[in-house]
This record gives structure tokens, C-alpha cells and sequence, in this order.
């Protein structure tokens, strides 16, 4: 009997092999770009229902990690109760929700456990995808070890939600915002990634306009600011920061409000004293609105391609719908929508200075 082995030397074709026919390779690189994009639409749901689940203060109704297991909710009365009464054994039932009833637990634990899920479901399109298309000859060989370390990188993020739900079992009714900042930039990390290799794919190099290299550089810095800013963002949700000031531009009637250098030593009031992480958040929104104000001026006068200059434009108004979400969110003392917006925005602003810095690189630069 004579064994069929095609399909490994075709998922393990060597660079220097022929290519296929060029029509064949474009409609393989463009399925491949569009199964990633579907991934990075779902990354970006699972943020933001992270975000509703955090606000709703839902994320430590499950009490449980169960990787495997555990896909089917509570499915009648009894499991209900018993899952119930594991969350009365921890802290934020004690100290937050004593007296509870089942109906309230129940809508807190579906936030959750849609997050779970939503997680689970993205490995899922991630992986067999993966396997049809690396089997099938039609993935990259040079495209390998980015997508393998993309999935690994997605389980390290599952990981990364245990570890930081786990910090608000043991004492406090509440998860560290150190370990809330790291999984969420952990997953704008894997969205930038997924869109990068997408439009790797999607986009080929252009032969036209070279941009200079100060606005390539400009760029980095402006990626660079807004990735920082969406960090902050985070320190300021898990300090439940959004609070503590709603007027804009001043903070109540200071510039600088008395509480900022509270803490001792100094340094951790950027970390752990709300006010200074809303300061904070404040001035980097500044500070990156200049920078990216600037680049935009930049980079207006430079011999750019269409799809670059496109993206800059693209960037200006993703920026100033977002600055627009922040304080509405702010003086509104977070509504759930709004704030779920505001996470929305920092993500479409960052893919799209990530589309931008893309375009420039690939079209090359001129000193």
C-alpha cells in the first residue's frame, strides 16, 4: 500500500521552491489575511466585553479555572446553587455582595463567563483554520513561526486572565491593576500582531512614494504613545480612577489636585493612588494628541502614497473621535456605553497608526 505524503511537502515548502502560479498565490494570501482579520475582530470583542465585564464588576463571579471543561453554563437549579455557593466563599461576595440574591448572581456570572467563552471560541478559529491551511499548501513557510508564536501567545493570555483574576480571590473583593494593565496590553499586543500579518499579506510593498524617514521614525514614537496610553487607561480601570474627578479640563478647581503625591515612596502613586493614575491618563492624552497632531503636519507635505496619506487622515479622526469619547466618558461618571466606547477607540486608533506605519515602511524611506 503506497502512503500520500504531498500534503506535508507542501505545507513545508522551502523558500527556494518554485512558487505557485501568481494567481493561485494571491487568492491564498488574501484568504489567509481576511481568516486573520476575522481573529483580530474577535480579539477586539473580547476586549471590550473584558472592559463591560470589569465595569459590571462580574469578573470574579467564576471562582473556578477550568480550561477544558467548563463550557456549558449552570444548567438547572441545583448547579446553579452550587455554584453560587463557591462565589459566597470569596471575598467580593463577603465584603461587596453579601445578601445577593441568585437572579443578581446570575447576571454578573454571564459577563464572565461570555468572556470564557469568547476566548475559547477564538483558539477555536485560530487553530483549525490554521491546520486547513498549512495542510492545504497555502500558508507561507516564512509565515510559520509568527503565527505559531501568535497562538502560543494567545494561550499565554488565557493564562494571563486566570493570573489576574486570581489576585482578587485572596484578601481584596478586587483584581490587581498591575495584572488587569498586563492582559489587557498582552491582547492589544495580539491585535496589533494579527493586523500586522494581515496586511503583510493584503498590502505588498509599493514601488511609488518614499517617505522620509523622520516621519517613519515619528511614527514609532506615535504608535509607541498611544500603546502607553492604553496602559494607562488600564491602571485607571483597575484603580476604578474614572471616578474619583469628573470635570474636565480642570480637576474639580485644581490643575493639581492635592491627593497626587499621597502614597510613599513617591513612585507608587503612579501605580496605586487613583487620582494620580486619572492625572496621569490626562497628560498622556495630551502629550500623545501633540505628537500625533504633529506628525500629521508632518507628514502633509510629504511625498506619500494614497494609502499612506490615507491612513494619517484616518489617524487625526480616530484621534479626535477618541479624545471626544474620554471626556464625555469623564463628566458622565462612566456609563457603562460610553466607557465601552472609549476602550473601542483607544483600539481602532491604535490599528490605525499601525496601518499607517505600516504603509510608510513598506513604501520605503528616504533619508
Amino acid at each position: 500500500m503506497e502512503l500520500n505524503y504531498g500534503w506535508v511537502r507542501r505545507a513545508m515548502t522551502r523558500p527556494d521552491d518554485p512558487e505557485p502560479a501568481p494567481g493561485k498565490a494571491q487568492r491564498s494570501r488574501r484568504a489567509v489575511a481576511i481568516w486573520l482579520l476575522c481573529v483580530a475582530a474577535m480579539v477586539a470583542a473580547m476586549v471590550l466585553l473584558g472592559g463591560a465585564t470589569r465595569l459590571t464588576h462580574s469578573g470574579l463571579s467564576m471562582v473556578q479555572w477550568q480550561p477544558l471543561m467548563g463550557v456549558l453554563p449552570p444548567l438547572g437549579q441545583e448547579e446553579w446553587q452550587e455554584t453560587f455557593e463557591k462565589y459566597k466563599q470569596y471575598p467580593e461576595y463577603q465584603k461587596l455582595n453579601r445578601g445577593m440574591s441568585l437572579e443578581e448572581f446570575k447576571g454578573i456570572f454571564y459577563y464572565e463567563y461570555s468572556h470564557r467563552v469568547l476566548g475559547r471560541g477564538i483558539s477555536l478559529v485560530f487553530a483549525v483554520p490554521f491546520l486547513v491551511f498549512l495542510l492545504s499548501g497555502r500558508l507561507e513557510r516564512r509565515r510559520l513561526p509568527s503565527l505559531v508564536g501568535l497562538f502560543l501567545l494567545g494561550g499565554l493570555q488565557g493564562l494571563i486572565g486566570w493570573w489576574m483574576v486570581k489576585s482578587g480571590l485572596v484578601d481584596r473583593p478586587d483584581v490587581s491593576q498591575y495584572r488587569l494593565t498586563v492582559h489587557f496590553g498582552v491582547a492589544v499586543v495580539i491585535l496589533g500582531a494579527l493586523i500586522w500579518v494581515a496586511l503583510d499579506l493584503l498590502l505588498p510593498p509599493s514601488s511609488g512614494s518614499r517617505a522620509p524617514r523622520v516621519v517613519v521614525r515619528w511614527t514609532w514614537v506615535a504608535l509607541a504613545l498611544v500603546f502607553l496610553q492604553a496602559l494607562s487607561g488600564g491602571l485607571v480601570a483597575g484603580l476604578d480612577g474614572g471616578f474619583v474627578y469628573n470635570t474636565f479640563p480642570m480637576m474639580d478647581e485644581h490643575w493639581l489636585p492635592p491627593e497626587l503625591g499621597l502614597l510613599s515612596p513617591w513612585w507608587l502613586n503612579a501605580f496605586e493612588n487613583e487620582v494620580t493614575a486619572q492625572f496621569n491618563h490626562r497628560i498622556g492624552a495630551y502629550v500623545t494628541a501633540l505628537v500625533l497632531l504633529a506628525l500629521w503636519f508632518k507628514a502633509r507635505l510629504a511625498p506619500l502614497g494614497p494609502q499612506a496619506r490615507l491612513a494619517l487622515h484616518l489617524m487625526l479622526a480616530a484621534l479626535v473621535g477618541q479624545l471626544l469619547l474620554g471626556v464625555f466618558t469623564l463628566i458622565l461618571l462612566v456609563p457603562l456605553s460610553l466607557a465601552i466606547l472609549h476602550q473601542g477607540g483607544a483600539l481602532v486608533l491604535f490599528a490605525v497608526v499601525l496601518y499607517a506605519l505600516h504603509r510608510l515602511q513598506h513604501e520605503g524611506a528616504a533619508a
